[in-house]
């Protein structure tokens, strides 16, 4: 993933990052997300995902392909990357792995950390070779890589 002598090129990341998704897909965890949107609104929940950098630059730039250059503005304390007309995320295929793994009980809760813990490894190496700080909350994630 690294080009001779440094860090991993911005596309290797995102590659990289993509492939964790796939991974944590293939496991057999059962999950039944069709369109619940409870953990979606960080204010009511008290939770915020968080992203490495490698998350954030996919997330921005799954934003970016929709049209947008900044993260859309959400006053109830939603989730800014979650449509309020459709109720649906905007970055759906792209979004970040504490949105796949999340605590929604009504999806079949959260996942335990030992299921997951390789994947959150591998994150956070890619993280570290992308020079980044380790994880932060998803909007002032998103907007530092925008």
């Amino acid at each position: 993933m690294r080009p001779a002598g440094g860090r991993p090129s911005p596309a290797a990341a995102l590659d990289e990052v993509r492939a964790i998704y796939r991974d944590l897909a293939a496991r057999p965890i059962e999950r039944d997300c069709q369109l619940r949107t409870e953990c979606c609104h960080f204010k009511l929940t008290g939770k915020t995902p968080y992203l490495t950098r490698g998350e954030a630059l996919l997330a921005a730039r799954a934003l970016k392909a929709t049209g947008r250059k900044a993260l859309p503005s959400r006053p109830d304390g939603a989730c800014p990357l979650l449509d309020p007309q459709t109720s649906r995320c905007l970055i759906y295929e792209d979004r970040p792995f504490g949105c796949r793994t999340h605590f929604c009980a009504a999806a079949g809760g959260p996942y335990a950390r030992r299921e997951v813990i390789d994947l959150i490894r591998r994150l956070e190496q890619i993280d570290e070779q992308l020079a980044g700080d380790g994880p932060r909350p998803l909007p002032a994630a998103v907007t530092s890589v925008l």
